[in-house]
C-alpha cells in the first residue's frame, strides 16, 4: 500500500534546513553565542508567554476550550479525521484497517518492556507542533508525591521493564522528577535505562543549573528535540529564542561526556517535520544532522530519531487552518505500511499519565482514549505490575494512521 508521495517534500524540507544552516555559518564568523550570554542563561518563559498572548491561534484555542470544554473539543477534531478518511474512501477502524492489509491484530501478547511516565504538562515552550499541549499556563497538571510512589512500586514489580522513559512538558521542571529518577536508578541499577525527554532550553530554567550534572550521576539517557539545524525553522516552530539556548545546551551536554562516542553517555535528538509532510528517511537525516551541527558549532550526538506529526491538538488545529486535514491523512493512508504497523510502541508500551491514570500511548493519553475493556484497569492503583495488562486489546483510533506511514514513527523513531 506504501507509496512514496511524501519524499520531495520531506527532501525539500531537509534541502531548505540544510541550506539555511550553511547560510548561518556563511553570515557569521563565529558561532551562536556560549550559554553565558544574558539571552540563553535566563528562563523563557517570560517570552513564551508573550508569544503566546499575541498569538491569535493560541487565543482562539483558549477561548473555545473554555467555551466548550476539552473532551468537546477532542471528540470534534476525531470528527473531522474522520470525515476526511471517509472522503478518501477509508470507512474501516484503524484496527480493521491493519488486519485487512494482512497485519497483527492490535493486543497485548505480552508484558511491555517500557514504562512511560508523563510526569506533568508544565512547560516554558509552547510549540506549535505538541501533541500534549503544554505550555507555562498547565502548572497544576503535576504528578503529586502519592502517585509517584505508585509508579515506583509498579515499576519495581515489574521484571520485565528495562526502560523508563520519562517525558512531559518539560519532565525536568516537575517537582517529582528528580525523585523518580533518583529512586529508579538506586532500585534497578543498571539494569534499567531511564530516558529524559528533554526541550534542552530547560537548562535555563532556575533551579535547574545542575541539571547536566544531575542528569549523569544517574546515567541517564537524554532524547533531546531538534525540529531542524537552523535557527530560524526551529524558533518557528518552537518559539523565539530557542535555537540559540538548544545549542548551548547541546555543548554543555557534549562537555560533559553525552552524545561522545566511547563515554557510555548517550545523547539523541529528536526531529519532527515543520509541515503538514512525513519525515525524510532517519539514516539520511542523521548524516545531514551530524555534518551541519559539527561543522557549525563543533556539537556531537549519538543518534538522530525521527517522529511523524499526529494529527492531534495543536497540529490537527493547524491542518484545520490551513484545510490540509484531509491531504494530511491521505498522505498517512496512501504510505500505510503493515511492517511499521507490527512495530508500533503501543504494543510494548504503557503510558502513565501525572494523574496516574494508564494508556496504551501518550497519545492515547492526550486524547482520553483508556485502555480498552470494561474490566481493563484505569490507574496505577489499579494494577500491582505490568503484568496484569498483558491480554488486553489495544485501544486505536483514527490518529493511528500516524504511526504506520512510511518508514513509521514512535518515541524511538522510524520503526520500519
Amino acid at each position: 500500500m506504501m507509496t512514496t508521495s511524501f519524499s520531495t517534500t520531506a527532501t525539500r524540507c531537509e534541502n531548505k534546513c540544510a541550506t539555511m544552516g550553511r547560510r548561518r555559518r556563511k553570515n557569521s564568523s563565529a558561532p551562536i553565542a556560549s550559554s553565558s550570554s544574558s539571552s540563553s542563561s535566563s528562563s523563557l518563559v517570560p517570552e513564551t508567554l508573550k508569544e503566546m498572548a499575541s498569538d491569535p491561534e493560541f487565543q482562539n484555542t483558549s477561548t473555545r476550550l473554555k467555551a466548550f470544554g476539552q473532551k468537546a473539543l477532542t471528540r470534534e477534531e476525531a470528527k473531522k479525521r474522520r470525515r476526511a478518511l471517509e472522503n478518501v474512501g477509508v470507512n474501516e477502524s484503524f484496527a480493521s484497517y491493519i488486519e485487512t492489509n494482512k497485519g497483527s491484530a492490535l493486543e497485548r501478547q505480552l508484558p511491555p518492556s517500557i514504562l512511560q511516565v508523563n510526569i506533568g504538562i508544565y512547560c516554558n515552550q509552547a510549540c506549535s507542533h505538541c501533541h500534549v499541549e503544554s505550555s507555562p499556563l498547565r502548572v497544576e497538571e503535576t504528578m503529586s508525591r502519592e502517585t509517584r510512589e505508585r509508579v515506583e512500586f509498579i515499576l519495581e514489580k515489574s521484571e520485565g521493564v528495562t526502560t523508563l522513559d520519562v517525558t512531559g512538558g518539560a519532565p525536568e521542571l516537575a517537582p517529582e522528577f528528580r525523585n523518580l529518577v533518583r529512586n529508579a536508578r538506586k532500585m534497578k541499577g543498571d539494569a534499567l535505562k531511564i530516558i529524559d525527554r528533554c526541550n534542552l532550553t530547560v537548562f535555563y530554567e532556575p533551579g535547574q543549573e545542575d541539571l547536566g550534572a544531575f542528569l549523569k550521576e544517574h546515567d541517564v539517557t537524554v532524547v533531546a528535540s531538534l525540529p531542524c539545524y537552523s535557527e530560524a525553522n526551529t524558533d518557528k516552530q518552537r518559539g523565539r529564542g530557542v535555537f540559540e539556548r538548544s545549542i548551548d545546551a547541546l555543548k554543555e551536554l557534549n562537555a560533559l561526556g553525552y552524545g561522545i562516542e566511547g563515554t557510555g553517555r548517550t545523547l539523541d535528538l529528536m526531529y519532527n517535520p515543520g509541515g503538514a509532510f512525513l519525515p525524510p528517511e532517519q539514516s539520511k537525516l542523521e548524516v545531514a544532522y551530524k555534518s551541519e551541527l559539527k561543522e557549525a558549532y563543533g556539537i556531537e550526538f549519538s543518534n538522530l530519531f525521527t517522529l511523524t506529526n499526529m494529527p492531534i491538538k495543536r497540529f490537527a488545529d493547524f491542518l484545520h487552518r490551513e484545510k490540509k486535514t484531509e491531504e494530511y491523512m491521505k498522505l498517512l493512508v496512501d504510505n500505510f505500511n503493515v511492517s511499521a504497523a507490527e512495530n508500533v510502541m503501543c504494543r510494548d508500551v504503557v503510558s502513565i499519565k501525572w494523574d496516574g491514570s494508564l494508556y496504551d500511548c501518550d497519545f492515547n493519553q492526550q486524547l482520553d482514549i483508556g485502555l480498552l475493556g470494561a474490566k481493563a484497569p484505569k490507574t496505577v492503583f489499579d494494577v500491582e505490575s505490568v503484568e496484569d495488562i498483558v491480554g488486553l486489546k489495544i485501544a486505536s483510533d483514527n490518529h493511528c494512521f500516524g504511526c504506520t506511514a512510511g518508514s513509521g514513527s514512535s518515541c524511538g523513531g522510524a520503526i520500519a
